[in-house]
């Protein structure tokens, strides 16, 4: 049986978790897509609808500031390479809400910055 835990074992057994999921950058290679220029009503169901033609969406995510408001840029993730690439090659450039869009496979800021 599993005993109760103390708050701090607890704390740090998420935290390893935590760093564990992170640390796995083949979780998403390939498949997960930075989006920029986003208009400012853009949500995350316009997100879904209009990618949903190039393939299974994992995820789909506008970020926003703790008002709420949009940071122009998202996220969405495919369940393959492919089709994510094929997204790229569709939306890239493409005038969407009035903006042209920029869609590109997500880079994690570490090979970024190495770039």
């Amino acid at each position: 049986s599993t005993r109760p835990r103390p708050k701090t074992e607890r704390r740090r057994l998420l935290q390893q978790q935590f760093r564990g999921e992170q640390s796995d950058p083949t979780k998403s290679q390939g498949t997960n897509l930075y989006l920029k220029n986003l208009a400012e009503d853009v949500v995350d169901d316009d997100l879904l609808k209009d990618f949903a033609p190039f393939g299974t969406i994992t995820s789909a995510r506008v970020m926003r500031n703790q008002d709420n408001s949009s940071r122009g840029f998202g996220f969405v993730c495919f369940s393959s390479p492919e089709e994510a690439t094929r997204a790229v090659n569709e939306m890239n450039k493409k005038l969407w809400h009035g903006r042209p869009l920029y869609v590109a496979l997500h880079q994690r800021r570490a090979l970024r910055d190495r770039q």
